[in-house]
């Protein structure tokens, strides 16, 4: 057989069968594990809801884009117990991480209270900013309310502890609590609900009440 010779155009030519290999291989394995994937993320969505809010019986899910990031919608979850609303979960994040964007849930009961903070996902230094996944640095969330707490770091002037030689990723957990916060004001603040209701016609979220 004869041996291609060593050319610019049959290594270019090499290089993108290679490349096309590689790409269908890829393919293959993501369209295998697809599936997976999608039920743990939707089992992880669902063990972090019951983590942060109250006994629920059902629960209304939709969508909200705030002002400084119009182009993209956090999920809310109402909770509600026959016609009471018990909580409301959000599905927060922020860009602020030491290593990029991570992922919250944060459940707020009715008068505007933190009742409970779940990791989603998060790639912060292991011993420093993953703490945010310890109680040590959590628990000093849970049951604090914007009106006599302030969720911001002590360095800043807030009432946040922050992780010891990881401000950066205090920071960015207080970042997403805040964006909670803010859909929350929306859904159920008076002054507040038509503009939550274009918000939510502009995102396309759906109103439907589900059992988890």
């Amino acid at each position: 057989m004869k041996k291609l010779q060593s050319t610019l155009p049959n290594m270019l030519l090499s290089l993108a069968l290679i490349a096309g290999i590689c790409g269908l291989c890829l393919g293959g394995v993501y369209s295998l594990t697809k599936d997976k994937i999608d039920a743990a993320a939707q089992q992880k969505k669902e063990a972090a809801l019951k983590e942060v809010l109250p006994a629920y019986e059902t629960l209304q899910e939709g969508k909200v884009a705030l002002s400084e990031d119009p182009a993209r919608a956090l999920e809310y979850y109402m909770a509600y117990t026959g016609d009471e609303l018990v909580g409301v979960a959000v599905s927060t994040y922020t860009k602020q991480g030491f290593n990029g964007e991570f992922n919250l849930m944060a459940g707020i009961l009715p008068d505007g209270t933190l009742n409970k903070v779940s990791v989603l996902k998060q790639g912060e230094t292991p011993g420093l900013g993953a703490k945010m996944t310890e109680p040590a640095f959590y628990a000093q969330f849970e049951g604090k309310h914007p009106s006599s707490f302030r969720f911001i770091v002590k360095k800043d002037g807030g009432d946040v502890d922050a992780i010891t030689a990881a401000t950066i990723s205090s920071r960015a957990y207080c970042d997403a609590l805040d964006r909670a916060f803010k859909v929350f004001t929306q859904l159920t603040a008076p002054e507040q609900a038509p503009a939550q209701e274009t918000a939510d016609a502009q995102s396309g979220a759906t109103q439907t009440s589900t059992n988890l």
